[in-house]
């Protein structure tokens, strides 16, 4: 059934304005993005041995391992760059900048993207395990990081599903002086 121009509420334009509100509602990937009080989620990864979980909001896209140009002179864990959609993103092995032990490609492994100043930096983990989600009960009894390697980014380690996750700040990660500093 079809509405003509004469039996609408409105004119042209608010009919235009009421179908962008009406889509905008229905975006996909919302349900993801509602906040709840009391939950914090994340992205969990493995580096080796160590399951770890970064915030949703700290985590921009995942990828599998792209096409990459080394850049000479720069640290052994600097893998090169990648250009990901036009755009020309570092590379950096994560257990080898956190571990000094090289990464195993295998068909797990990922990249995660993500946001520092001036722009993305690709981070390489054995696996990506999903989202995980962590209560304020749950965080209330957390532990933390033994291994003073991933102390300085893991502020706490939360048990779930008989796994202890340690929360991963990607943020602390990309204002670290090292991090940054890529050359050799």
């Amino acid at each position: 059934m079809s509405t003509s121009p004469e039996q609408l509420p409105f004119g042209p334009f608010e009919t235009l304005a009421d179908y962008e509100r009406r889509s905008l509602s229905h975006v996909a990937g919302m349900p993801e993005q509602i906040e709840a009080p009391g939950l914090w989620r994340g992205i969990a990864f493995r580096i080796g041995d160590h399951h770890l979980a970064s915030s949703i909001s700290e985590v921009n896209e995942i990828l599998t391992f792209p096409s990459l140009t080394v850049v000479p002179g720069t640290q052994s864990w600097m893998l090169g760059v990648a250009n990901v959609r036009g755009n020309l993103v570092a590379l950096v092995d994560l257990r080898q900048y956190l571990e000094g032990v090289r990464t195993l490609m295998t068909e797990s492994t990922r990249v995660l993207l993500v946001r520092q100043h001036g722009g993305s930096v690709g981070l390489l983990v054995d696996e990506v395990m999903g989202q995980r989600s962590f209560s304020d009960e749950q965080r209330s009894v957390a532990i933390g990081e033994e291994d003073e390697r991933y102390g300085r980014f893991v502020g706490e380690k939360v048990q779930l599903g008989g796994i202890y996750w340690g929360l991963f700040s990607m943020a602390a990660l990309v204002r670290t002086t090292d991090f940054q500093q890529a050359s050799a």
